[in-house]
């Protein structure tokens, strides 16, 4: 069941769930709802983003990333708990940077970082930071060499400040794209209104 489905909704997850689209995101960032997952828990609520400006095509060059809360009332014995966020953030990488070998280790500890900076709890934090590097050969051999960073990352969160998690991702993924430190923020119910 998804966040749109309210009937028997849990009212943990209906709080969740306004709580992550009310959350101040980053006036750099488009975020949108999309469709959840289905088959991982009974209920799910997700985002994308992409980091602006975008693209002819409504697509970005400098950034993306997708953010899925879950919840099972029963829990699940690998969340040790009811919830679970998984997030998912690339960005495309420039000069030296992308042959820094501790790369992967400065994207993980962004992500702390940016939880830490919202002062929210959680447990169970697993992830994989990957740095893909792009040479063209044959007939792409004139083409430029292109590198990015994708950093996949789960948690169980603490219930409380659950907004506080889905501001984190989107720090994140402005950190990825190498933009400046936070200024405003819009929140995506705010976003919303202004499409409506």
């Amino acid at each position: 069941m998804t966040a749109h489905e309210n009937d028997g909704v849990p009212p943990e997850f209906a709080a969740a769930s306004a709580q992550l689209a009310a959350g101040p995101m980053r006036s750099d960032l488009r975020v949108r709802s999309i469709t959840s997952p289905t088959g991982i828990a009974p209920y799910s609520v997700a985002f994308a983003a992409e980091v602006l400006p975008l693209d002819a095509d409504d697509t970005s060059a400098h950034g993306a990333g997708r953010f899925v809360y879950l919840y099972d009332p029963e829990g699940q014995d690998g969340w040790g708990g009811t919830s679970r966020v998984v997030c998912f953030a690339q960005a495309p990488l420039e000069g030296d940077i992308s042959t820094d070998p501790f790369l992967a280790d400065v994207a993980w500890s962004w992500l702390t970082d940016a939880l830490a900076s919202r002062e929210v709890e959680y447990t169970r934090a697993s992830g994989t930071a990957t740095r893909i590097l792009a040479k063209g050969f044959g007939e792409l051999a004139g083409e430029q060499d292109t590198a990015h960073v994708e950093l996949r990352a789960s948690w169980s969160p603490a219930p409380g400040n659950i907004g506080g998690h889905i501001e984190a991702w989107g720090e994140l993924l402005a950190m990825l794209a190498g933009l400046p430190p936070r200024e405003g923020a819009t929140s995506l119910d705010a976003r919303r209104r202004e499409r409506g």
